[in-house]
């Protein structure tokens, strides 16, 4: 295992190249012993941790069409065009396994990132403190308007890339001198100002929540400050990125499998053409073996 961190950016299904990326680091044993993921990040980095290699494409491609998943019209009942109960429900426990034992066996430090309603801060959940774990990971994931608030230990919480899209800082902050980004956008995308729909969506829905208002009136500058921080961090050798090298078109919600395919095959051969630059940046030496970071 090596003591470098691996930070997950979300992203809903262009969390599909997050799962390629991921697939290949399990099959060359890349083991990193702190991981945290934001919204899609969380989803992809749980089958990370429980070692499934291949779970997460397989549940977008198979189900992604399935109304039992995602659809709009899951809205009228359960408030979030994402099926959380279905997805942690009887997929993960009947469709497509989740091998829990080894997810909450493993000796990696996994933290999801959510943002809490009242204070529009990003809180961090980890998987061995938290007790309410699979809620945080519905909570990080749940995007705003489309998606409910999700308890966890009694506070309401929504999508952590309301207030923190990609937590570098995190990993920067807990004293790890090797980070790995994974990015779900191209190098040079930048969020476009909020329209005034979007605004006006904002203000009807959370006007009793002033500060997660103003912390999703933020999302665009917030975002496009960190990526210019994280370019910087790059050219300084500080991060290490990984992010798809083309124009990405994939939706938070896309449903053309062709698309999501094209997105994960990306994600593996990225992640194949960066390998062995990755592990000299890390100082690993050999298929997944540590030395001296």
């Amino acid at each position: 295992m090596t003591e470098g961190a691996l930070v997950l950016e979300g992203g809903s299904l262009r969390g599909v190249f997050t799962a390629g990326v991921l697939d290949v680091f399990m099959e060359k044993g890349i083991e990193f012993s702190y991981v945290n993921g934001v919204s899609a990040g969380s989803m992809a980095g749980m089958s990370y941790i429980s070692k499934q290699v291949g779970r997460s494409i397989r549940v977008n491609l198979d189900y992604v069409r399935d109304k039992r998943f995602l659809s709009f019209r899951n809205m009228v009942k359960n408030r979030s065009v994402f099926n959380f109960d279905f997805l942690f429900g009887e997929l993960s426990n009947n469709l497509v396994p989740f091998d829990y034992d080894t997810f909450y066996s493993s000796r990696q430090t996994f933290e999801v990132v959510a943002t809490r309603c009242k204070t529009g801060k990003p809180e961090y959940f980890e998987k061995s403190a938290c007790k309410d774990f699979v809620n945080a990971v519905k909570a990080s994931s749940s995007i705003p308007i489309l998606s409910s608030m999700i308890p966890v230990n009694g506070k309401k919480y929504l999508d952590g890339g309301c207030s923190m899209p990609v937590a570098y800082q995190r990993a920067i902050d807990l004293g790890y001198e090797k980070t790995v980004v994974v990015l779900t956008r191209e190098k040079g995308y930048r969020k476009p100002p909020l329209d005034k729909w979007t605004k006006k969506g904002y203000e009807r829905y959370f006007g009793p929540l002033p500060r997660l208002l103003e912390a999703l009136e933020e999302v665009p500058d917030r975002y496009n400050r960190m990526q210019d921080e994280l370019d910087r961090l790059e050219e300084s050798g500080r991060v290490y990125i990984i992010r798809p090298d083309k124009h990405v078109t994939v939706q938070r919600t896309e449903q053309d499998k062709r698309k999501l395919e094209a997105l994960y095959e990306d994600g593996r051969r990225l992640a194949e053409t960066k390998l062995e630059e990755m592990k000299d940046y890390l100082g690993i030496n050999g298929e997944g073996k540590e030395i001296t970071v």
